[in-house]
C-alpha cells in the first residue's frame, strides 16, 4: 500500500468535493426539456447558440434554463407539462399543451445548444425577454443573463437595463435572426464579448 503524503497539496488526488462538476448529465436532463411551445403555436421562435469558456472554447457540458412570458407579457401559472411513464416512473416528454413558459437544455458534444418557445411578450418598461440561467464547469454560482430578440428597436433603445449598457456590451444581450429563422444567442462566460450576466439581492 502506498501512503500518500497529504502536508503537500499537489500530492493530494482531488475528491468529488474538492471538483467542480459537470455533473449536470445525472439526472436533470429530460426529454422535450427545450420543447417549451405547444406543438403547432403559430408564435412558436427557436432559438440556437453555442456556450463558450474564456478561452472560446465550446462546452460540451453546460445548462442553459429559460424562462419566458407568453406573447401577451403573462407569466404562466399552470402547473407543468411533464408526463411520467406510469410503469417505470421515467420522463415521457412534455404533453405538448400546456405552456409553462420554462425549459431546460444540456450543450451537446459541440457546445450547441436549441429551444423552441413562445415569442415573449412586453412586461411594463421593458423590451420583450426571455431569462436565462447558466450552469457549467468552474462556476460554483449559476449565472443570469436574458436573450432580447432584434426586431423592435425602440423598445431595445428605450429598455432600463440596455441603455444602461454601452453598445458593445448591450450587443451581448440582443439575440440574432439567421439564415434559417431562428435566432442565435450565444453564450460566452469570460474574455472578448462576455455576454452580460445580471446579480439579484
Amino acid at each position: 500500500m502506498t501512503k500518500i503524503d497529504t502536508s503537500r497539496p499537489e500530492t493530494v488526488l482531488p475528491t468529488p468535493s474538492h471538483t467542480v462538476g459537470p455533473f449536470y448529465g445525472h439526472a436533470l436532463p429530460f426529454p422535450g426539456g427545450g420543447d417549451i411551445a405547444p406543438a403547432g403555436h403559430p408564435d412558436t421562435i427557436a432559438l440556437r447558440g453555442y456556450v463558450y469558456d474564456g478561452e472560446g472554447n465550446p462546452l460540451p457540458d453546460a445548462f442553459v434554463e429559460l424562462w419566458g412570458p407568453d406573447p401577451d407579457g403573462r407569466l404562466p401559472r399552470v402547473d407543468g407539462s411533464m408526463r411520467r411513464d406510469p410503469a417505470s416512473g421515467g420522463f415521457l416528454g412534455r404533453n405538448g399543451v400546456e405552456f409553462t413558459g420554462w425549459g431546460r437544455v444540456q450543450t451537446d458534444v459541440n457546445g450547441h445548444w436549441s429551444a423552441r418557445t413562445l415569442r415573449p411578450g412586453a412586461r411594463g418598461r421593458s423590451a420583450p425577454y426571455l431569462s436565462v440561467c447558466v450552469f457549467a464547469r468552474g462556476l460554483l454560482v449559476h449565472l443570469f443573463t436574458r436573450i432580447y430578440l432584434p426586431e423592435d428597436t425602440t423598445a431595445l433603445a428605450a429598455d432600463p437595463l440596455l441603455s444602461r449598457l454601452d453598445e458593445a456590451r448591450r450587443a451581448t444581450l440582443v439575440a440574432t435572426a439567421d439564415e434559417l429563422g431562428t435566432y442565435r444567442f450565444d453564450i460566452r462566460l469570460q474574455g472578448e464579448g462576455e455576454t452580460v450576466f445580471l446579480e439579484f439581492q
